[in-house]
């Protein structure tokens, strides 16, 4: 997603703007996202949750499914639109992020330099005129304050799913488009498990609110058909477009060779 990151800095993007876009072809060949337990309740309407192993950071990260295969987005279409009702926050911060300070505890907001919602024409300033932060750089640092917050709630969360063996290995074959794809690498929460918990360790689940998204996450793993009807929609479309391409180039032949006959 990112390209080239960097700092914002008053001396530096003191000429640039942030355009306005709903335009989400940057996305369009993202599969998966990740999300916060706070976006878990929304987005189970629309994506199926599942949890992704970090090894590095010996946790799990909550994510949704976007797409059957790397590369590709279900929800984004031929012109940018995202075809969805909700957009995953992270995805929704673009072109800004939040990067940690090497050795501090603190982070920094940063932009993405490369991103072509930047400009230095058109949009919205990132600095007033005597070198001020404007709206757009405030309400972008709030944003990913909170963002930032949530994250660390998240990771308190699926620490504590990990601790008590709550997730178990997603393995699933689903039929897409006549050709069978095998869902690995992916965590659900085991059901069985969380039923068999004793009264004060479900107490405490749900003193921490944990609940509302469990059972979100839950109940969104049947989206996974969604995406599956989506994968059918999209090779269909690519094939009507490849067969009208294919039929143009050959009326063209035609005509060049009956204008080369006449």
């Amino acid at each position: 997603m990112f390209e080239k990151m960097v700092p914002v800095n008053k001396e530096r993007h003191a000429n640039f703007k942030v355009k306005p876009s709903a335009d989400f072809e940057f996305a369009s060949k993202f599969h998966i996202a990740y999300v916060t337990m706070h976006e878990f309740v929304r987005a189970a309407a629309t994506y199926p949750i599942v949890f992704l192993e970090d090894k590095e950071a010996d946790d799990f990260r909550p994510v949704v499914l976007m797409g059957l295969d790397a590369g590709e987005n279900l929800f984004v279409n031929d012109q940018g639109t995202w075809e969805a009702s909700y957009v995953p926050a992270m995805i929704r911060r673009y072109p800004f992020a939040l990067t940690k300070v090497p050795d501090e505890d603190r982070y920094v907001v940063c932009v993405d330099e490369a991103s072509e919602l930047l400009s230095e024409t058109e949009g919205n300033a990132m600095f007033d005129e005597q070198g001020n932060p404007t709206e757009v750089i405030e309400n972008v640092r709030r944003y990913l304050a909170e963002l930032q917050q949530m994250d660390q709630l998240t990771r308190e969360f699926t620490k504590f799913l990990g601790e008590h063996n709550l997730l178990t290995p997603l393995n699933m074959r689903v039929n897409a488009a006549d050709e069978v794809k095998n869902i690995t690498g992916c965590y659900v929460i085991n059901e069985e498990r969380l039923n068999n918990f004793s009264d004060n360790l479900f107490l405490e689940v749900r003193a921490k609110r944990y609940l509302p998204a469990i059972y979100a996450h839950l109940i969104s793993l049947p989206q996974i058909e969604r995406l599956v009807n989506l994968k059918k929609e999209a090779v269909a479309h690519d094939a009507a477009a490849s067969d009208e391409q294919d039929s143009g180039k050959s009326t063209n032949a035609r005509k060049r060779r009956t204008t080369t006959a006449a």
